[in-house]
């Protein structure tokens, strides 16, 4: 299903419709404030699975973040992070960052993995925030690449529907998308590192 969703004035309706999905096991793609994204209910092992399929890849071997409406429940999937750190990602956070961070013992057992890390996001795009805070609980995201090495990542809601129609049960038009990534931000040896500059400038929240 190709469901429009206007940022400018979200539907209730559709975003109920899309909540409803993920707490069946759906999964969805969706738009987000750097390029589309594929997700599910974090608390949902079926629905992950799916997603690595789709992908093919092997769960213990997926790399996947976790997207949320804001940082309240950080402490939740991350350990405990230094007081300089947290004011960076509270100033940069809703952005274009992937804040990889040392894992608690809660993600390894949502992921059946050994991760030792997870990225974590808060988009800036009230589509996909919207979504998460009816669900009530972060998503599992990974991003939508494209076949065509140059574009690399799709951004037409209606090519990216065409594609995955037969294999995930919605995908979002918000409208076009970003052909850029986030910036990932590495944070869990005790100093940060940019491994991959995207949309974000982190520079501009030190």
């Amino acid at each position: 299903m190709l469901l429009k969703i206007s940022s400018k004035e979200v539907s209730q309706r559709s975003i109920a419709k899309v909540v409803e999905c993920l707490k069946s096991g759906g999964v969805i793609i969706y738009p987000t404030d750097s390029v589309y994204g594929m997700g599910c209910d974090l608390y949902n092992h079926k629905a992950v699975e799916r997603i690595c399929l789709i992908k093919g890849i092997r769960p213990e071997k997926s790399n996947f973040s976790i997207l949320c409406h804001d940082l309240s429940n950080l402490s939740e999937y991350s350990k405990q992070i230094d007081t300089p750190l947290y004011k960076i990602m509270k100033r940069a956070l809703p952005g274009p960052f992937t804040f990889i961070l040392p894992a608690t013992n809660l993600v390894p057992k949502l992921f059946k993995s050994r991760k030792k890390t997870i990225g974590i996001r808060v988009p800036d795009n009230i589509i996909v925030s919207t979504i998460i805070k009816e669900l009530g609980n972060p998503l599992v995201s990974t991003s939508i690449y494209d076949d065509d090495a140059i574009l690399e990542y799709a951004s037409i809601p209606e090519e990216i529907h065409e594609k995955y129609k037969k294999t995930v049960d919605i995908v979002i038009d918000g409208g076009p998308g970003h052909k850029t990534p986030t910036t990932v931000v590495d944070c869990s040896g005790g100093s940060i590192q940019i491994i991959r500059q995207g949309l974000g400038n982190l520079d501009e929240y030190r």
